[in-house]
């Protein structure tokens, strides 16, 4: 977030090669801000390229780092207070959260090109994370994000090739178990849609999850008490940012508590949505993410 400005560095040794500010005019009034925030950062699996969110003035920059020196940087005018976001399915459109603005955009990142910004049907401060890729039975390959303000899931249709009439607009919008969500995650080998809630203001919300079976979404979500199954006392216990292992396999779920607290990382069957292993240490101080 701070300061306002993004680095390339070497791959192999993390050696900064290169700063650049971020700082610039809003996309919109054209107003100056001294301290745009980079919220976000993917790669380009077409070219030697990293997608950069700039938070404030609602730019996304597709930033080429093929040659540093004369640096190519493409900017696209998409929507302010961008937040996070990920890739469809095929990995070549990014979608990404304006949440302030109650908006997801998408970027082509083949053409490097603006598609579509994203505001009917989206419900109040997505907050996608990566965001969650499933096939939908009805308008095949989707794109879902939960949010913030509500506890609306918006099912956005990715292929504009094999369904037009479904691609980048919300096609469904289903209810989770509460607002003040922060991730929501799949798996290709799986059929299961993980929402979590830890902004919630009710404990026994922020304390579970919700799964969905994305074969059958209109049966709803199975509630599952993670923060329950950690077994610590006190403390708020929020369960936040459930992560695949490689296989498929399990979902590792994050439950939140003070630096003084005891946290865990509770580990979930994802077939049977049933514990399998609760993981306690005290290096493990309010862990966030998990990854492979």
């Amino acid at each position: 977030y701070w300061p306002p400005q993004y680095a390339i560095m070497d791959g192999d040794t993390l050696e900064p090669l290169k700063v650049v500010s971020t700082r610039g005019t809003t996309w919109d009034t054209q107003e100056y801000h001294p301290e745009p925030r980079v919220a976000a950062i993917v790669a380009s699996h077409y070219r030697p390229e990293f997608v950069v969110n700039v938070k404030e003035t609602g730019k996304i920059l597709l930033v080429n780092y093929q040659d540093i020196d004369n640096l190519n940087v493409t900017t696209i005018d998409a929507e302010r207070f961008l937040h996070d976001g990920g890739c469809d399915a095929s990995k070549r459109y990014f979608l990404t959260a304006a949440n302030a603005r109650d908006t997801i955009v998408v970027i082509d990142t083949k053409t490097g090109k603006l598609v579509k910004k994203i505001k009917e049907g989206v419900g109040a401060t997505p907050h996608p994370g990566r965001g969650a890729n499933f096939m939908h039975p009805k308008f095949g390959p989707v794109w879902s994000t939960s949010h913030l303000g509500d506890d609306s899931i918006a099912l956005i249709g990715t292929d504009p090739k094999g369904h037009p009439d479904s691609a980048w607009k919300v096609v469904e919008s289903i209810d989770g178990h509460g607002g003040g969500s922060l991730f929501i995650k799949t798996h290709p080998k799986s059929t299961n849609l993980w929402v979590d809630a830890p902004l919630n203001s009710d404990e026994e919300v922020y304390q579970s999850v919700s799964v969905f079976d994305v074969n059958n979404l209109d049966k709803g979500p199975e509630i599952i008490p993670v923060a329950k199954w950690a077994g610590l006392n006190e403390g708020a216990k929020r369960v936040v940012q459930g992560e695949y292992n490689k296989a498929g396999t399990e979902v590792w779920f994050s439950v939140w508590n003070g630096k003084a607290q005891e946290s865990a990382i509770v580990v979930v069957d994802d077939k049977t949505r049933k514990l399998k292993k609760v993981i306690k240490d005290k290096r493990l101080v309010t862990p966030t993410g998990k990854f492979n």
